[in-house]
């Protein structure tokens, strides 16, 4: 059975930092892209940040660019997510998703793969 547990979220003042943990397991971590993506109420999908398990392109959407660190441990199957100097608007729910294509430039994740539940992340101004 897959599972992907995202931990970490909570209420941080703006400016803040939060680091977001992915646990996966029932898949096989090395080839696979392991990304974060985020949904505010009444706005789509968003996916800010990925990682590829092959050759380790890493992707971040502009709105997150150097702020955001997406990082992976293949000893313990986990993929993190360091957020630093958060702004109101990335107050949204946080899913890890072990699906999809990851380049420098690029983040789809497509509707085949796993994630998890989500994370709550609130940034108050």
């Amino acid at each position: 059975e897959v599972q992907v547990v995202e931990s970490g979220g909570g209420l941080v003042q703006a400016g803040g930092s939060l680091r977001l943990s992915c646990a996966v397991s029932g898949v096989t971590f090395d080839g696979v892209t392991l990304g974060w993506f985020r949904q505010a109420p009444g706005m789509k999908r968003e996916e800010i940040s990925c990682i590829s398990t092959l050759d380790g392109a890493t992707y971040y959407t502009d709105s997150v660019k150097g702020r955001f660190t997406i990082s992976s441990d293949s000893v313990n199957s986990t993929v993190y997510l360091q957020m630093n100097d958060l702004k109101p608007e990335d107050t949204a729910v946080y899913h890890c998703a072990a699906a999809g294509y990851c380049s420098s430039d690029l983040y789809i994740i497509g509707g085949v793969g796993y994630w998890g539940q989500g994370t709550q992340v609130t940034v108050s101004s």
